[in-house]
């Protein structure tokens, strides 16, 4: 049986870089195209964020049975609960948006209807002094 460790440590590597890539069209790309990015990423159940918390509990989960047989020091399982657990809170709170983003994002699926021209909110209009 081949030992699945360097596989498994290379498929994270790639995630990891292809997470980079993402960052950066993410950073370059148009406001709907960011919102069709934003929607997967933020999508709790198949987006990112949710993938990325279910993998921080799966190494809650891990790292408690070792830190029960004194493998790992329990600072670690604990950490890594937390961790889980505020990730899962914050993709609740990201939740309450998800909707305003996919409804950008299917917007630019959609043909080019007149849209009225956004409006800034209250929280980004500045007033020079």
């Amino acid at each position: 049986m081949t030992d699945p460790m360097p596989c498994s440590v290379a498929l994270a590597e790639d995630i990891t870089h292809r997470l980079g890539q993402l960052t950066e069209y993410l950073a370059q790309a148009p406001p709907r195209q960011a919102a069709q990015i934003l929607g997967k990423v933020l999508d709790s159940d198949e987006g990112i964020l949710g993938q990325v918390t279910a993998l921080l509990a799966t190494g809650s989960y891990f790292a408690q049975h070792h830190a029960r047989i004194g493998t790992f020091p329990p600072e670690v399982w604990l950490a890594l609960g937390r961790a889980s657990n505020k990730l899962h809170d914050i993709g609740l709170d990201l939740d309450e948006h998800l909707a305003d983003i996919q409804r950008l994002a299917a917007s630019a699926t959609a043909a080019n209807a007149a849209a009225p021209k956004p409006v800034a909110s209250d929280m980004v209009v500045r007033r020079r002094r």
